[in-house]
């Protein structure tokens, strides 16, 4: 399985037939010593993880299940753009394997086909008192699923489902893996998104469109209009204010579903 043509990422590449989560695996490893570029898979997810503890639907053998492993030398505050950086990563290896441009980003990380979510991402980071000792970026794609619960049906979706055929799990994995070494590379040339805001912005599917911001706070409705170099959200509030809204605090939906 280890024929990824990179050139640093994946050379340690661990495989597992069924786990937890590939996440808490990738974490564990790191702790036991593995270096920056640790790749964990598996066929099968018992407690797959998504975003603010939801659990994401890994039946066996039908999909990608990976985490990759890394060792940033930059700051930790930095850490959250590695989400975005990776959902540019899926969407461009997605086209490739696919032959497809119908395949957009709903910010900050889902990757959707026909408004229902393909690709789900789950960054997260480990620090050793202020510095950070890792990053996990967990990736979760629906290939060849044939259908999904009801609870779901109506915001999840597969390659298969959508384009009517199967695709190698291992071929999607390797793509993936070879985009993001690129971009990696790219977003640690300024630690900021600059490099690649404006791939990102064009495959935005909420571009432009009227978002329900979900705060906290309060609930807003807004405008979307990109990125900026933080890989926050701008949104133009109703009063004709900008704001830029951290993926961190709040959640953004389609003012008639999902996207």
């Amino acid at each position: 399985m280890q024929s990824f043509d990179t050139r640093w990422l994946g050379k340690d590449f661990r495989y597992l037939e069924v786990t937890g989560s590939t996440n808490d695996d990738c974490v564990r490893f790191l702790q036991e010593g593995a270096g920056h570029g640790l790749v964990v898979a598996a066929g099968q997810q018992t407690s797959g993880k998504g975003r603010r503890g939801r659990a994401w639907s890994s039946p066996p053998g039908q999909s990608v299940y990976m985490t990759i492993g890394l060792r940033p030398e930059f700051a930790p505050e930095k850490a959250s753009m590695l989400t975005l950086v990776m959902a540019l990563s899926v969407l461009r290896a997605l086209e490739q394997v696919c032959g497809m441009e119908d395949i957009f980003i709903k910010w900050p990380n889902d990757i959707v086909i026909g408004g229902r979510k393909v690709c789900g991402i789950l960054t997260e980071m480990h620090l050793a008192g202020d510095k950070m000792d890792c990053v996990v970026i967990g990736v979760g794609v629906n290939v060849n699923t044939p259908a999904f619960p009801p609870e779901i049906s109506q915001v999840a979706t597969s390659l298969f489902a959508e384009y009517g055929q199967t695709y190698d799990c291992r071929a999607v994995m390797a793509a993936i893996l070879q985009n993001f070494e690129k971009y990696y590379d790219k977003f640690v040339e300024t630690c900021d998104m600059s490099t690649i805001m404006g791939e990102y912005v064009e495959k935005m599917i909420n571009f432009g469109r009227e978002v329900r911001v979900l705060d906290p706070q309060g609930e807003y409705t807004a405008t979307a209009h990109g990125i900026n170099e933080r890989g926050e959200l701008l949104v133009e509030r109703e009063d004709g204010t900008i704001r830029a809204v951290y993926a961190g605090e709040v959640s953004v939906r389609g003012i008639y579903g999902y996207v």
